[in-house]
């Protein structure tokens, strides 16, 4: 997502003009744009990555990256609905996940590899961990989150900015995206069957997961899918 962009002169300009609200918009979207800037950085260490992976194995351990900034309307959003004040220092210091990557992987293992891989380089601190593959949540959500502070160097400085980083499989983002999707619609909002019928769909797309899982190592270790393996 590109931020707004004024002009050094028009910058300039309008701090002499100026009154709150320009000089928080302003303000605003300096910080928007330094989270840009460590989206960047995180994408190309998982892009690097990648193409590392893929030379040595022959085969890709992520099938794509997105990534995404918060929209302004989220962020007032989230904040109010956390009780939390309203300001450029609090959005910095109380929201993870204004700059958010979501990594698409084929199979379970490359996540946690991934995820491994990213969080040893030295450059990368991270914050949190959760890892919704081994404890889903209760609707049957799935997915591995990081949350990581990334250097971004300025013309004058470096700062920390931190990003989430979301890992799942090709079947947890068809299912997490579908879930989006439909738990908005009104007519099944409240509706308990369809919410258990979701879960279990989840359930059922995590068995695939582990299965797909196992006969890729089964094929990789020379073992031919309908070989007994007892």
């Amino acid at each position: 997502m590109e931020t707004s962009r004024t002009t050094p002169e028009l910058q300039a300009y309008l701090l002499g003009h100026q009154d709150d609200l320009v000089t928080y918009i302003i303000q605003f979207n300096e910080l928007m744009s330094r989270y840009n800037a460590a989206i960047k950085e995180v994408t190309t260490k998982l892009e690097i990555l990648k193409s590392d992976f893929q030379i040595r194995n022959c085969r890709s351990s992520i099938e794509s990256i997105q990534s995404r900034i918060k929209k302004p309307a989220s962020i007032l959003k989230k904040m109010r609905s956390k009780g939390i004040e309203v300001s450029l220092d609090t959005i910095r210091s109380e929201l993870n996940d204004v700059a958010g990557i979501r990594v698409v992987c084929p199979f379970i293992d490359d996540i946690y590899m991934v995820a491994d891989k990213l969080a040893a380089q030295d450059d990368i601190r991270v914050i949190t961990i959760k890892d919704y593959i081994r404890n889903p949540k209760e609707n049957g959500y799935r997915s591995y989150h990081m949350i990581v502070e990334v250097p971004i160097f300025l013309m004058d400085k470096k700062e920390m900015i931190r990003v989430e980083v979301q890992l799942r499989t090709v079947a947890m983002d068809f299912w997490a995206s579908l879930e989006h999707e439909m738990k908005y619609k009104k007519e099944i909002g409240d509706c308990q069957g369809i919410v258990e019928e979701l879960r279990q769909c989840a359930d059922t797309i995590a068995d695939t997961d582990r299965r797909m899982l196992d006969l890729r190592k089964r094929i990789a270790g020379g073992q031919t899918p309908d070989e007994d393996t007892d």
